[in-house]
């Protein structure tokens, strides 16, 4: 049993039992979540939402916070002697465990 859910301005497919990275939410390590923005379910048979399906939800818990590894963005412009930006940034994650695919 799979089922595709909406977070973060992303669709993720999960399974039961499965760590997944979304973007961070304003949760502690330990808490339950509940994710209503179910899309699809699939089991014997598949339920596919407008936009969502009705009475579908992805129970999950929150394993840690985190910060993915660093990437640097560097902006230069040719021939314009000292054009040049040198940027790190590090995108903030929440590290989940799905617990219970209802639908």
């Amino acid at each position: 049993m799979y089922a595709i859910i909406e977070t973060g301005g992303k669709q993720i497919k999960v399974e039961k039992g499965q760590s997944i990275f979304v973007e961070k939410l304003d949760v502690t390590e330990g808490d339950k979540v509940t994710f209503d923005k179910v899309v699809l379910v699939s089991d014997k048979t598949t339920k596919i939402g407008t936009p969502y399906v009705e009475g579908a939800k992805v129970q999950a818990t929150v394993e840690k916070q985190g910060k993915a590894k660093k990437i640097i963005v560097y902006k230069y412009k040719a021939k314009k002697g000292s054009s040049h930006r040198k940027q790190g940034h590090r995108q903030p994650y929440t590290k989940l465990t799905i617990d219970a695919i209802e639908g």
